[in-house]
């Protein structure tokens, strides 16, 4: 009884937020029940926190309000899907490789500021869904059939609304950051991206959120924590499904652009008269109204981050030096993203079970300081220190496994691989602390950081990664590790 009032509470707390401010609704209400505590709900709820307190004061009592894991479980639950997505981000590392010297890559560089934005859109609105449908699944909010499919139905409309906008306003950002600089503009380029953006957005998301369903509702019916295995399942096709799409959609269109220039105007049009139908589905179930209103700061926001990652991918690959870079890009990016969206992910959950909106643990409180990620008491700090160990031996894998397949144009000497594996350790090292500020920092002030963490998390990794990365092969050039296959 204990655990299924604390169940009650947690559901019913996280919605008194809606009473604060200006009476709107609170950002933790899309995976909870839409309903106000009343006068009653609360003297019954103070209750309750008496008996409780009685309780865990008695011998032996400890509270409990998620079922525990052992080490070894959850490094096992992790390391599959890590490994999974973890060859995804090769796999799309592999095709970037082949899809660079494509005639629309070659003439129209600033494919390549799409690139990290658009890889980004699963961190944006894949790794968020995963995560936002995890949480439900472990506070229980998807037992009843009928709440479990509105909140799907209604999230996956969502899905498909963002994934338009921001493919649209992704191109509108490469525009910016790849001509205005250089001072030259072309309205055919310009279309062709908007075009290529927004048709790879929204069919990537579509695929992706249906694969997402159901590795979430599978994980229910198998007893797997959800936090676990979603995110990097979302994350390890994600990469491959939506660099192809863009690469066979601009190569076409670029085909079109001298004997048919209009097919590209059609191509945006058509997906853009989409979105009214899908803001109407969502709009009609309660677990996605609120945030088809106040869920975009973090997506938008996100992709912009995403595009300066971008700005500097383009400018690195049209160094000849240094083209050996794009293979390594979506991996480094891809594995600090699962990683850090499966710590945001046990978070936010851990939160929603054991706190009310606004109130963080007492481990939390105070200046932040790195130790207390990786040190102290609790899952999420064990689940910090594994998923630190898990980047040195998974990279050497991924390392090996381009170097087998002879994608990279990068000998893998004991320096490159040195230098690789250091910014690596550095992006998930610096990802993990500031996944552990935000998360908290996002609840205290009454943000769900399921929907508000990982865009950002995501998209900070995406920029890490291929600063890092990028400095690495100009220190590797400096330094004289420059023999011929280092650039292309």
């Amino acid at each position: 009884p204990t655990r299924r009032r604390l169940l009650d509470r947690a559901s019913r707390s996280s919605v008194t937020l809606s009473d604060c401010g200006d009476g709107g609704y609170s950002e933790t209400e899309p995976i909870l029940a839409e309903r106000r505590l009343s006068a009653e709900e609360a003297d019954e709820e103070k209750e309750e926190e008496e008996e409780e307190v009685d309780e865990e004061e008695g011998p032996g009592s400890a509270v409990q309000n998620m079922p525990k894991e052992s080490l070894l479980a959850m490094a096992l639950q992790i390391l599959l899907p890590f490994l999974l997505a973890g060859f995804g981000t090769v796999s799309a590392g592999m095709v970037l490789d082949i899809v660079q010297h494509w005639e629309a890559f070659q003439y129209i560089t600033e494919i390549f500021i799409l690139v990290p934005a658009l890889l980004g859109l699963k961190g944006n609105l894949e790794m968020t869904l995963a995560s936002r449908l995890s949480t439900a699944v472990n506070v229980g909010k998807m037992d009843s059939p009928i709440e479990k499919w509105n909140l799907i139905i209604g999230n996956l409309a969502l899905k498909q609304v963002q994934a338009t906008v921001v493919g649209f306003l992704a191109a509108v950002a490469a525009v910016v950051l790849g001509w205005i600089p250089e001072g030259k503009f072309q309205m055919s380029h310009a279309v062709l991206l908007c075009s290529s953006s927004v048709a790879t957005a929204f069919i990537a998301s579509m695929l992706q959120g249906f694969i997402m369903v159901g590795v979430i509702v599978g994980s229910k019916k198998t007893g797997i924590n959800p936090d676990n295995v979603a995110t990097p399942i979302a994350a390890s096709f994600g990469d491959l499904i939506t660099l192809a799409i863009l690469a066979w959609i601009s190569q076409g269109l670029y085909k079109c652009l001298d004997t048919y220039p209009y097919v590209s105007s059609l191509v945006c049009a058509f997906f853009m008269c989409l979105n009214p139908l899908w803001i109407v589905i969502s709009s009609k179930h309660p677990a996605s109204r609120t945030l088809l209103y106040s869920g975009w700061e973090p997506v938008i926001t996100a992709m912009v981050i995403s595009s300066i990652g971008g700005l500097i991918l383009d400018k690195t690959v049209s160094d000849p030096n240094l083209a050996g870079i794009v293979v390594y890009t979506p991996v480094i990016n891809g594995i600090g993203g699962n990683l850090v969206a499966i710590q945001a992910s046990r978070f936010s959950t851990h939160l929603h079970f054991h706190c009310a909106p606004g109130e963080v643990p007492d481990e939390a409180k105070g200046c932040y300081y790195p130790c207390r990620t990786f040190w102290g008491k609790g899952a999420n700090h064990r689940s910090a220190q594994v998923l630190l160990l898990l980047v040195i031996p998974g990279h050497l894998i991924f390392l090996y496994t381009i170097h087998l397949m002879k994608s990279g144009h990068t000998t893998l000497t004991p320096i490159f691989m040195s230098v690789y594996l250091a910014a690596a350790m550095l992006q998930v090292f610096l990802l993990l602390c500031i996944a552990d500020w935000m998360v908290h920092s996002m609840w205290r002030s009454g943000k769900d950081p399921d929907s508000f963490s990982i865009p950002y998390l995501t998209a900070l990794g995406d920029l890490l990664g291929t600063a890092l990365l990028a400095l690495s092969f100009h220190f590797l050039w400096v330094i004289g590790d420059q023999d011929s296959d280092v650039g292309d």
